[in-house]
């Protein structure tokens, strides 16, 4: 338990942590990786790389360390760091590892005159309770895993029973569980986590669910990225009849249940969360609009079975936009979403609600002009295939 006291000095750290919040992770992340290497495959590297990941960290020691006196004012994040952790089989003998490397980092970083032993004292306990409420709410998601029917803990075989080509960058593989048994449900918008041993080095990613819970098989659409080493193991090396390590689904970022009108924004593989929720959707009388922005049709995955959809089900409308379109393609506009297309597509009604997926530009540009035109900024809902970050300029 935080005392009073504690409480203050951490507080009293949120200018620094503002200031050098991602020196100091980005020292934590070094150090770990390098002393404790059997958490390297917990975390992408592309992310570290990128400086990615060490961002999201500081946004979120800092938004811990603002709110130490109303934990309940971090809204969302605990939920999308737990169902994170669970999708990666984050498991309670990974936290002392964290929180050592945490504590050394804020000492080696901050220096011992302003990292004095009551600072670290303070942040021992506050990381401490953190560690509890997350290892309580991860065992909860695990043992409710577990417990349902399909269900299972750790890791779970699975066969590719199918390998599509949806596009030139995308390609979906079907999944069942090679021991036969019964599959585990899930929500539309989820993901699955990943287990696989490249070279002799473990790795783990998660990928969305990209088609709705039949009991019988997962389906996840995976993009071709040019550096990406799991997505290019995938495309290459893994064939109909090869094994698959799954975790069980996971993720906050779901259909909510409403009657509004609902609307889909997505670029490029962005698209494939938003398949299963579509699937939920249609079947509910919602007026449904569907916008997907692609480079082309060539890189555009899912179109046909897209427009099959709109023919079967009159509330649902469907935009295409290229960027860069080639002189065979056919969408509804050329070049970049722009206000006045948003403005022409989307429902007269602006209470409405609106989820949009993409690359962090694309997201960005996507929630300010749902803002300017006049849908409700909670009734706006997005997620980051990566470590979440900032939306604002």
């Amino acid at each position: 338990m935080l005392t009073a006291q504690q409480r203050t000095i951490i507080k009293s750290t949120v200018p620094l942590l503002e200031t050098g919040g991602e020196v100091l992770t980005t020292h934590f992340y070094k150090m770990m990786l390098n002393e404790y290497p059997q958490v390297r495959p917990l975390f992408n590297q592309a992310h570290q790389a990128s400086g990615a990941q060490p961002r999201a960290l500081a946004n979120g020691v800092l938004m811990y360390a603002r709110h130490i006196d109303q934990l309940e004012a971090l809204g969302p994040l605990v939920a999308q760091i737990v169902n994170k952790h669970v999708a990666l089989q984050i498991l309670p003998e990974h936290y002392p590892i964290v929180g050592t490397c945490l504590l050394r980092a804020i000492r080696e970083v901050l220096g011992q005159e302003i990292a004095t032993d009551e600072v670290i004292d303070a942040w021992a306990a506050a990381y401490g309770q953190l560690a509890d409420i997350l290892i309580g709410a991860e065992e909860d998601l695990y043992a409710t895993h577990e417990a349902a029917p399909g269900g299972w803990r750790g890791g779970r075989w699975f066969r590719v029973a199918r390998k599509v080509a949806e596009s030139d960058e995308i390609t979906s593989f079907y999944l069942v569980p090679e021991d036969g048994g019964a599959l585990l449900d899930f929500q539309p918008g989820q993901y699955i986590g990943m287990r696989l041993n490249l070279e002799g080095e473990e790795v783990r990613r998660n990928y969305s669910l990209s088609a709705r819970a039949n009991g019988r098989e997962y389906r996840i659409s995976v993009k071709r990225e040019a550096d990406g080493r799991v997505s290019n193991y995938l495309h290459d090396q893994v064939n109909e009849g090869d094994r698959l390590e799954l975790f069980p689904p996971a993720g906050e970022f779901t259909l909510r249940p409403s009657d509004k009108p609902l609307v889909f924004i997505t670029a490029g593989v962005g698209i494939t969360p938003a398949l299963t929720m579509l699937e939920a959707a249609l079947e509910t009388r919602r007026p449904i609009t569907f916008i997907h922005c692609a480079r082309d049709a060539g890189v555009q995955a899912f179109r046909p079975w897209l427009e099959a959809q709109k023919a079967k089900h009159p509330q649902l409308r469907c935009y295409f936009c290229y960027s860069h379109p080639r002189p065979e393609d056919q969408g509804d506009a050329n070049g970049l979403l722009t206000h006045a297309l948003l403005e022409q597509w989307l429902p007269e009604n602006r209470d409405l609600d609106a989820y949009f997926l993409g690359p962090k530009p694309f997201m960005a540009l996507i929630k300010r002009e749902l803002k300017a035109l006049g849908v409700p900024e909670a009734q706006s809902h997005y997620e980051f295939f990566g470590p979440a970050a900032s939306l604002e300029a």
